[in-house]
């Protein structure tokens, strides 16, 4: 069995990067974000990317990382309502971006991972989406074809991993991660513990270690939250 297992991010990446490269990105808001990994590109200095990812974070966080130092080109979205960043160079024209509905953006990924070059879906008929794009009728029914999307790498983070590259999620955090993970030609996961093989339970599995290529553990991880709100405290 090879070894998947890389002793930090940065060298996990090394001989992947490139610059106009696509890249798929797991995760939600802050929640099953691959942190380590993010910075590993930062720290590259890798430009002109094009990044599939439901969003990009919050203002330097997450992929907010990458859009502070200039290294995303174009953003694949479909919500980038807390990023105000994103919101400047959007609005400035120094950011591409093509949004795209949830459900939508998640199937792309799936479908790309699946070998499906595209697919049809009644989303988006009738809006700013379905424009410029082919409409077909179904038994009376109009839908879009949107395509699948075949990114150059997949990054991702994973709860627990065995060493051959089986891999399960946490809660919500399993949200893009799953669909994300197929749809690179190689996959690079971090994960916050990795376990001996036979340890994890063959129908938990939620990515096959046939899709991660390589594997990196990033623990300690601090919770990060979007928004904190609190209350004063009442009187005794």
């Amino acid at each position: 069995m090879a070894n998947k297992i890389y002793p930090d991010a940065a060298s996990a990446l090394d001989g992947l990067l490139f610059d106009g490269m696509t890249i798929a990105a797991g995760g939600f808001g802050l929640c099953g974000i691959p942190e380590r990994l993010i910075d590993a590109i930062q720290a590259s200095g890798v430009k002109d990317l094009t990044v599939a990812s439901n969003n990009a974070g919050i203002d330097n966080e997450g992929l907010g990382k990458l859009l502070r130092t200039r290294q995303i080109a174009k953003m694949i979205s479909s919500y980038v309502g807390e990023n105000k960043e994103f919101e400047r160079q959007y609005l400035a024209g120094e950011l591409e971006v093509e949004f795209c509905p949830q459900g939508t953006l998640a199937e792309r990924m799936r479908a790309g991972g699946a070998g499906i070059p595209g697919f049809y879906t009644k989303t988006g008929v009738g809006t700013l989406v379905a424009e410029g794009k082919e409409l077909k009728e179904f038994d009376g029914e109009t839908y879009v074809l949107e395509r699948g999307i075949r990114a150059d790498l997949s990054i991702i983070k994973g709860w627990k991993a065995d060493e051959a590259g089986n891999l399960i999620f946490r809660k919500t955090a399993r949200n893009f991660n799953q669909p994300a993970a197929t749809s690179g030609r190689i996959c690079v996961a971090e994960v916050e513990e990795i376990v001996p093989v036979g340890s994890l339970d063959p129908d938990g599995i939620h990515v096959p270690s046939i899709y991660v290529k390589r594997l990196v553990l990033g623990a300690p991880y601090d919770k990060m939250i979007e928004f904190r709100t609190t209350r004063a405290r009442e009187a005794a």
